[in-house]
């Protein structure tokens, strides 16, 4: 039995973007409803507890120029804090040495180090031939988009361990090989969010801060003050639209009819819904073609960071691999201690067909590898394969593979008639990152109701 409700805009998807856009809208007085198929809001920012302390098992960071989640989080009372960086960051190599190192890139050998900076600086010369607007209409955009990262690794790095450290790079920024990758993308996301060094640094990059209470805490904090408009475990199946709006239809019959839909969801999830008339060719072709990355992230807690009297940050960085990179994750008090560390790309869909027990001393191992043997016996623990969450099926973000941004990239952020598409993804500044999804969210709402 289907039950009819109204609203001006039906906003699908309680992630970052839809509650940011939920809330803007509703402080426009613009009658909202937010439909969110998991039984909790946050998306891929979720989290909850785990002895006594806020983990974050989604997004977790923000850093300079990221001002509109700064602002946010100001606005709801969040406090940023420094990830902690202090003390010797690890690298563990392809034989399983492990080597203790300062700064952002790890001991490679002079060559190689070498080798990484050049690639780095032409990646960031790359990505000033990008527009972030409009990424398919640069001079060179063909170009780029006829390869993959891989190609171009193979082709711009001269030695092995600078080759080595680069797809380590890709696995850690784009959770996927580069062979998956378009070139276009790569120089896009360094665009997007200014440099490469951006992307990948501490202090001064994306993963510079904290906020106390987790990423998370924040989607909460705005669910909470949307009350009553978010409604959990309500999946949309299908959107019809027609001349006077559009009718929203969840799993259980329940019918919606508003003026305007916002599909705030991941695109390979948008291409999941049915809709009526359908989606336009190439905006259903470009959700056919763009996969999720592939990560599992795992949270170990401790009585305390013992790695710090070790004189470690709890940053670390493996060539051998399950894991890619580990951070340090204790709270601000610093009175227990909290290591999390993801498994990227191939190894993450290695990991993933295996039992859980399996994974947890697979990972647990890598850790006590990197740390030693205390970090083998965490007092809690916990992994979260984005790529088996039923309204994720992955993360960071989408993948472009070759050839989608300049055959399709036009339809990403193109509304169907009453639809219009939000979500980090359709960003053009900091795509994939909390800010991106911050920034989505605002602009679907500004699109629909302006000041």
């Amino acid at each position: 039995m289907s039950h009819h409700h109204d609203a001006d805009v039906v906003v699908v998807g309680a992630g970052m973007a839809g509650l940011v856009c939920a809330d803007r809208l509703r402080l426009r007085g613009v009658r909202v409803v937010l439909l969110e198929a998991e039984p909790q809001a946050g998306g891929r920012t979720a989290g909850l507890d785990l002895d006594g302390e806020a983990v974050d098992l989604g997004g977790q960071f923000i850093g300079p120029g990221q001002d509109r989640v700064y602002a946010l989080a100001a606005e709801l009372g969040v406090r940023a804090f420094p990830t902690h960086t202090a003390g010797a960051n690890v690298l563990e190599t392809e034989a399983g040495e492990v080597r203790r190192f300062r700064g952002m890139v790890p001991k490679l050998g002079p060559l190689a180090l070498l080798d990484v900076a050049r690639a780095q600086r032409r990646l960031d010369r790359l990505a000033r031939t990008v527009d972030p607007e409009r990424p398919w209409a640069g001079t060179n955009a063909a170009t780029l988009d006829g390869q993959t990262f891989r190609s171009w690794i193979d082709r711009t790095a001269k030695t092995a361990g600078g080759r080595r450290f680069l797809d380590l790079a890709c696995r850690a920024i784009w959770c996927c090989e580069p062979s998956e990758v378009s070139l276009l993308h790569a120089v896009f996301m360094v665009r997007a969010a200014g440099s490469i060094a951006a992307l990948t640094d501490f202090e001064g990059g994306a993963q510079q801060d904290r906020l106390d209470g987790g990423a998370h805490g924040l989607a909460q904090r705005l669910a909470d003050r949307l009350g009553t408009a978010v409604r959990l475990g309500a999946p949309v199946r299908r959107i019809t639209q027609h001349e006077s709006g559009a009718t929203v239809t969840t799993a259980d019959g329940t019918e919606w009819c508003a003026g305007h839909v916002v599909v705030a969801v991941t695109p390979p999830l948008a291409g999941r819904i049915e809709y009526d008339p359908p989606l336009p060719a190439d905006r259903d072709n470009l959700t056919q073609r763009l996969p999720m990355g592939s990560v599992i992230k795992c949270v170990a807690t401790y009585p305390e960071p013992f790695w710090r009297r070790a004189g470690l940050s709890g940053a670390a960085l493996s060539l051998r691999g399950p894991l890619t990179l580990t951070v340090d994750s204790s709270p601000r008090s610093g009175h227990r201690g909290i290591l999390i560390g993801f498994a990227t790309g191939s190894p993450a869909r290695d990991l993933a067909g295996r039992t859980p027990a399996d994974r947890r001393t697979t990972l647990l191992d890598a850790l006590s590898r990197l740390f030693g043997p205390e970090a083998g016996t965490p007092t809690g623990y916990l992994e979260r394969d984005w790529n088996s969450v039923a309204f994720t099926r992955g993360a960071y973000a989408a993948v472009f593979p070759p050839g989608a941004w300049t055959q399709l990239g036009a339809a990403l952020r193109k509304p169907v008639g009453r639809i219009h598409w939000a979500g980090s993804e359709t960003s053009s500044r900091w795509y994939g990152y909390i800010e991106g999804a911050v920034r989505s969210g605002e602009a679907a709402a500004d699109a629909i109701a302006p000041t």
